[in-house]
């Protein structure tokens, strides 16, 4: 899979099928949209384009209004491309770019760099200055020149639509295994490991503390997932949030891989979960801390087998 940036590389990108949009989480509903959209760039043997942005087009708008993001480009990208994309457009979001109307923006991306033979899009799709730009407008635009129209309908799943806010929404009351279903895929957060207090060593459960991540975090408690340094993957019990019994207020995220003993120290890590295991609590002393850890451990097995 192929991604370009400032239109470098054009050649691989254009004459085929499309999809805009901005695909948070490449969800179920993003998923549905790019079998959509793969089936008919196969069908034509040409390449299946996603165009995404880089910021989120609401970070320049309304920024205190923007949305925590679900995934980094470069996940994001690598989750397209899993789903089939040939091609990830990643759009630099400016000033110029969010003052194009709906016209504008067909007539310059779709026609122009492009030169798509159609697009696919989901129900809910805006474009243009102040989102003038609906599904009916592209609906006749694409009539208008040539190009194929399709409207991939939404998804639900366990009787709830599909979207990237529903999404937040269980991230942030802690309820992933709920939200790793509306993905599709677990979910990740991605960051550098630094330099903690080394307590946990001495509990005799080693944690590396992820610094700089730079996507939504899921509520304080402990879950269970996988960990990857490199190529390698470990399961993993996560900490999310303070340590009351040591007096700690901060946040902190801290992970602990199952059966590794490597230094992590400023390499990069990615966490992915798979569900909760409990609360963060007080405990009495550092021996119920130690037993309850343990009890940790044991359900991350499970929760990972």
């Amino acid at each position: 899979m192929i991604v370009v940036r400032n239109w470098e590389s054009i050649e691989s990108l254009q004459g085929g099928y499309a999809s805009i949009g901005n695909f948070d989480g490449v969800h179920r509903g993003h998923q549905a949209m790019l079998n959509v959209l793969t089936s008919r760039a196969r069908t034509d043997n040409v390449p299946a384009v996603a165009v995404t942005f880089d910021p989120h087009p609401i970070a320049l708008l309304k920024p205190d209004a923007a949305p925590p993001a679900l995934t980094t480009i470069e996940h994001r990208a690598d989750l397209l491309g899993r789903y089939g994309v040939d091609v990830t457009l990643v759009l630099p979001t400016d000033r110029s770019l969010l003052a194009l109307t709906a016209e504008e923006f067909f007539e310059t991306i779709v026609r122009g760099r492009l030169q798509a033979r159609g697009l696919v899009e989901g129900p809910n799709f805006f474009f243009g200055k102040n989102r003038s730009g609906n599904i009916t407008v592209l609906r006749s635009l694409c009539g208008s020149h040539g190009l194929s129209f399709d409207v991939a309908p939404p998804v639900t799943v366990d009787e709830q639509l599909v979207s990237s806010s529903v999404i937040r929404s269980l991230l942030e009351a802690g309820d992933v295994a709920h939200a790793v279903r509306l993905l599709g895929h677990q979910y990740r957060l991605s960051g550098s490991v630094g330099q903690g207090v080394q307590r946990g060593r001495t509990l005799g459960f080693p944690t590396a503390n992820l610094a700089d991540v730079t996507t939504l975090v899921p509520a304080n408690g402990v879950y269970a997932g996988w960990a990857t340094v490199d190529q390698s993957r470990h399961r993993a019990a996560i900490h999310i949030g303070p340590n009351p019994t040591f007096g700690e207020g901060s946040r902190k995220i801290e992970v602990h891989l199952l059966d590794y003993s490597d230094d992590l120290y400023d390499r990069t890590l990615h966490v992915d979960f798979v569900d909760r295991v409990r609360d963060v609590r007080r405990f009495a002393d550092v021996d119920e801390l130690r037993r309850q850890l343990q009890q940790d451990i044991e359900t991350v097995r499970v929760m990972t087998s």
